[in-house]
């Protein structure tokens, strides 16, 4: 603190006054040695003679009252906490020591099932009984109960969930109608907006945390759909699945994730992407995602400039499957989107998520950069492939032939010296395969298949697919300058 003697002060004063400048606000703000340096108070008689602490001025709530009381009344009667029971998901230490045959053996039975507990969040969004929440929160639970704001106990039902964006839909066993939130808008949200969490942190229920939104579309490496609010207001384990309220009373997010160890740093899952995923699950019990059918890559400063692109926005198409839409409607390997349906393409986690949530059946507009120019494609977005049987065919390649492949980009073509981009570099060579046995290496080139050309990854994977065990394949392979051709038969069962 600095202290000025009575001479020295009216001398101060004298020269401020002078300089046409009042004391009122003299020194606010300032610190010194982490303390605030104190401050004249109020304007008045004496105010030149008293010193006094700086007025604290509280920040202007979004509300007329100064409180959030009215918002969080609004809301809480379609908060509800989530009780689930998990019946012999794991084993018990005994059986992980000693393992089940133990327990047959000196006891005469199985192992006792464990039973865990967890809890969670979750907001009511339809009177009948609809509730969101998250899927990590219900996954292989095998019973779940829900208590409502007014303390009843319900059973609920698992209508649907998806992993992929880490959302729940249930539905309450009991007699309604029931109080449900109102849905906002989670696109018009701003960063620095008021918002509300509310939920059940450590079990204890209905409780309402303040904060803003910190920021929008954060990645954390949750999944291909990460689009996440960022917010300040406390979310804690328990919160889970529960609703972020704007001054509105909306919901305009599921509270989803913390950051472990850190503070003030919380996620929520976008309410505009749940509820696409919401209605989906309602409807059909699973979500309907689009498939463009197109391999990507981040845009480089360096790939741009090969390209003439005017900037290192968007995404490099390095493949198209055959047949694809991306196929049908022309898009072609070395393609940059700029655009997709009216969005700006800023890298692949922006193209994959506006696909994936792209209703099937819709005709977009994409916009791309081909020949040093912008043109405009429409395409129509299918639903996504069963991704089951897609991993099926490729590990049945993967185990028949004992090769992991690549598609040949532009650029790479331009690195190794290629004409063109045909064909399809080998990646890896899996030990003691019939393709490692007949010669072939890592960075070999695929140019045929039993004498049929592969022009690109798609050509690839579908003759794999035709391939059986027991069967003779040829391949022609570019190794440098050199061509040559291996030949030898797929291992039987």
């Amino acid at each position: 603190m600095i202290q000025l003697s009575r001479k020295a002060f009216v001398i101060v004063l004298l020269l401020t006054l002078a300089a046409g400048v009042g004391l009122g606000g003299w020194g606010t703000g300032a610190v010194e040695r982490g303390k605030p340096r104190l401050a004249p108070g109020p304007a008045s008689p004496h105010a030149f003679g008293v010193w006094g602490p700086a007025p604290i001025i509280p920040a202007a709530l979004p509300v007329p009252s100064g409180s959030f009381a009215q918002v969080a009344a609004t809301v809480k009667p379609a908060v509800i906490n989530i009780n689930t029971v998990t019946r012999g998901a794991t084993r018990t230490p005994f059986e992980e020591f000693f393992g089940p045959e133990f327990f047959r053996r000196f006891f005469g039975g199985e192992a006792p099932e464990m039973t865990q507990r967890s809890l969670g969040s979750g907001v009511i969004v339809d009177p009948s009984g609809i509730a969101l929440t998250n899927a990590h929160v219900i996954e292989r639970a095998t019973d779940v109960e829900v208590i409502t704001a007014d303390g009843k106990k319900h059973k609920a039902k698992l209508v649907g969930m998806d992993k992929r964006t880490d959302l729940a839909v249930l539905r309450l066993q009991g007699s309604g109608p029931y109080q449900a939130a109102v849905l906002g808008d989670s696109d018009k949200i701003k960063v620095g907006d008021w918002v509300l969490a509310i939920g059940s942190p450590f079990g204890l229920e209905q409780t309402v945390t303040a904060g803003i939104i910190s920021a929008k579309g954060r990645i954390i490496g949750q999944g291909p759909f990460d689009d996440f609010l960022q917010t300040d207001a406390a979310i804690n384990p328990g919160n889970s699945g529960g609703p972020l309220v704007n001054m509105n009373g909306e919901v305009v997010g599921i509270n989803t994730a913390i950051v472990a160890g850190g503070q003030g740093i919380g996620f929520a899952i976008p309410i505009n992407m749940a509820k696409r995923i919401y209605t989906d699950l309602v409807a059909r019990g699973k979500v309907a995602r689009g498939w463009l059918g197109v391999s990507v890559q981040p845009l480089t400063a360096e790939l741009a400039k090969s390209f003439g692109a005017k900037a290192d926005k968007g995404v490099l198409i390095a493949d198209v499957v055959q047949e694809s839409p991306a196929h049908k409607a022309g898009l072609q390997p070395g393609d940059i989107i700029l655009d997709f349906d009216g969005k700006k393409v800023e890298g692949p986690p922006d193209l994959q998520r506006a696909v994936g949530l792209t209703n099937p059946g819709k005709a977009v507009q994409v916009k791309i950069w081909r020949d040093r120019g912008e043109q405009q494609l429409e395409v129509k977005i299918v639903e996504t492939p069963d991704e089951g049987q897609v991993l099926r065919s490729a590990a049945r390649g993967k185990s028949l032939l004992g090769l992991e492949v690549r598609a040949i980009t532009p650029e790479l073509a331009r690195q190794l010296g290629l004409r063109n981009a045909e064909g399809v570099q080998v990646s890896r060579v899996e030990d003691g395969s019939p393709a490692e046995e007949a010669g072939i290496q890592r960075g070999d080139l695929i140019r045929e298949i039993n004498r049929q050309r592969v022009k690109a990854l798609g050509d690839y994977d579908r003759m794999v697919r035709d391939l059986k065990p027991g069967d003779r394949v040829t391949v022609l392979l570019q190794r440098g300058p050199m061509s040559l051709y291996v030949a030898f038969t797929l291992a039987r069962g």
